[in-house]
């Protein structure tokens, strides 16, 4: 019993680790995705610095993300992503990094999905439908 225990909580130290750790990488992508969005609208020259700083940015995520996971393989989507910043533009990887990190800084992150009942769902019986002035008979 005791193991158990000292599992269960191990187990919820690493998970609130690896989300500790996907915010912190994430911290890193929302100062890239910032910067890389300014890029957007200033000069050319301006446009390759600011661009340059977001791509560090998302360099600086790749090792903590690879950390949070492997504390905890919900981030591993998060990881891959971080990981194609070598060979992908930003421009492409923005949606999934926006979604990746959206779910790291929600306020459930890391929390377990309730379980589910086990019970089936009652299926539906379609109402029969009866025109207006007829008269509707059962098996007659």
């Amino acid at each position: 019993m005791t193991v158990v225990a000292g599992a269960s909580v191990g187990l919820t130290a690493c998970s609130s680790s690896g989300v500790t750790l996907a915010r912190e990488a994430c911290s890193h992508v929302n100062r890239s995705i910032a910067l890389y969005t300014r890029s957007l609208h200033d000069s050319p020259k301006e446009a390759g610095v600011l661009q340059e700083q977001a791509y560090l940015q998302l360099r600086f995520a790749l090792p903590i993300a690879a950390q949070a996971a492997t504390s905890n393989a919900q981030w591993q989507a998060l990881m891959t992503t971080l990981s194609e910043t070598n060979r992908v533009s930003e421009h492409y990887l923005l949606q999934a990094l926006r979604a990746q990190c959206g779910e790291a800084d929600s306020s459930t992150a890391g929390q377990p999905t309730p379980p589910t009942t086990g019970q089936p769902t009652p299926p539906t019986t379609p109402t029969p439908q009866v025109e207006p002035g007829t008269k509707q008979t059962f098996g007659h």
